[in-house]
């Protein structure tokens, strides 16, 4: 245990969010426990004198080459997520009444005999809880499709993990079960959204009435005061009709809007991916609506989103119009604080990140399907901690390409997940950023 940790020890009083500047982690538990990856005070992606150097000369060229961008964390190890993740996924089953276009699990009509029990997964939320107080997240598949799901939630809630829930858009979220979610004390419901209107959205999920289905959940869910959020996959299928997805997020009434970047697996198709400049447009459409949206917002399978943001808010800084140092995460992350979910910087596939297949296999990501083991047959604590796969994605230094040659590669990394779908190697270049750093162009033109 570190010193800081150390000092934490003991403390019986909950810290508020607010009392850390730079608030990425839940901090200290009721009971004085200390949560793994508490940020601290002085935390951020660089030092002010870092910053200055940064916006006066540029990101490229005031990091020294070669080497990770350095920042606190980097003291403590290759990775802050080395001991324990922010997250964890489990795909509850594979049961679904949609037939997504998107679907990674290619989801099916009925349940898999060989799916986790109830009681092998409340044995993984008491695995997971050995972490600290992660949130956990059941997904599928259609979670709703198991008669236990509300035991569930319940278990995992009372053990101190941060639940959450994304159904799919179907008649099955009932008012009653949302208002038994509630009474199990989950902390977030996630509903899927992927055009502004039925023709897109229903079309992209291949039945009809989903739309209307996410509208009424969402209702319905804040009548009984569950927080909510919207999670949108961004392909070409909508890229026109992002413009309107944006305009209606702000009258749905969610704390968190996760926009996930197309991946190409299981039912997606590489051709379904939309080219980095596409991509690099939309990540500024987010950051714009950053800025005044009544909610948080996340884009997954994207780090890149980061180097976007930090490039707006130090241009902004030189402009005189931001007052504030760049900082990684979109502004108005008090909303996704709100009901104790949180967010995490920095987190992408092993780091920080691990997903549990229906059947128990530990991947880095659901959509880099390489599995490191089985929790009816490992130690979840000890794969994601020790496995080759895992380290391997927690070194940057292992990183391809321009990735590899990027000064923003510690706090993005690229989607090494869409790496490994697009190229077979997980280490590659993340094939969806616009980004060309100054010394890969130097490392490229010099082999000529």
């Amino acid at each position: 245990m570190n010193s800081r940790a150390g000092a934490a020890t003991g403390r019986s009083q909950m810290r508020k969010v607010t009392d850390f500047p730079y608030a990425w982690d839940q901090l200290i538990t009721r009971s004085g426990e200390q949560v793994q990856n508490m940020p601290h005070p002085e935390d951020r992606p660089f030092s002010p004198e870092e910053w200055d150097k940064i916006e006066r000369e540029g990101m490229e060229e005031a990091v020294e080459w070669p080497g990770a961008l350095t920042h606190a964390d980097s003291a403590r190890g290759p990775s802050r997520f080395s001991r324990a993740p922010f997250l964890v996924i489990w795909e509850t089953t594979r049961a679904c009444d949609l037939a997504c276009k998107h679907c990674r699990a290619e989801a099916v009509l009925c349940r898999h005999p060989l799916e986790l029990t109830t009681a092998e997964a409340k044995r993984l939320m008491d695995d997971i809880r050995r972490f600290g107080r992660l949130v956990f997240v059941l997904s599928g598949g259609d979670p709703v499709q198991r008669p236990d799901i509300v035991d569930l939630v319940e278990y995992g809630s009372g053990i101190g993990l941060r639940m959450g829930l994304t159904p799919a858009t179907t008649a099955r979220v009932t008012p009653e079960l949302l208002l038994r979610l509630k009474a199990s004390d989950l902390g977030r419901l996630a509903v899927s959204l992927d055009g502004s209107n039925s023709a897109i959205h229903d079309t992209f999920r291949q039945v009809e009435g989903s739309f209307e289905h996410a509208l009424r959940i969402l209702r319905q869910a804040r009548a009984v005061g569950l927080s909510t959020q919207v999670n949108t996959v961004v392909g070409r299928h909508n890229l026109d009709d992002f413009p309107s997805l944006c305009s209606l997020m702000s009258e749905l009434g969610i704390v968190f809007w996760e926009v996930f970047f197309l991946v190409p697996l299981g039912r997606a198709r590489p051709e379904d991916v939309p080219s980095a400049d596409e991509v690099e447009a939309i990540f500024h459409q987010l950051y714009d609506l950053s800025k005044s949206a009544p909610f948080d917002i996340k884009a997954t399978a994207a780090p890149h989103y980061s180097r976007v943001v930090l490039q707006r808010q130090a241009a902004e800084r030189r402009a005189g119009t931001r007052e504030d140092r760049p900082d990684p995460l979109a502004a108005y992350l008090y909303y996704s604080m709100k009901d104790g979910i949180g967010r995490a910087r920095g987190v992408i596939e092993g780091d920080g990140f691990a997903f549990i297949s229906h059947m128990g296999e530990i991947y880095p990501s659901g959509f880099l399907p390489v599995s490191a083991g089985n929790v009816r047959t490992h130690d979840l604590v000890d794969v994601y901690r020790n496995a080759p796969l895992f380290r391997q994605l927690r070194d940057r230094g292992l990183l391809k390409g321009k990735c590899g040659a990027c000064a923003y590669r510690e706090i993005c990394g690229g989607c090494r997940a869409r790496a490994y779908a697009m190229t077979g190697d997980y280490l590659e270049s993340e094939p969806t950023c616009a980004h060309v750093p100054a010394r890969f162009e130097v490392s490229v033109v010099g082999s000529r």
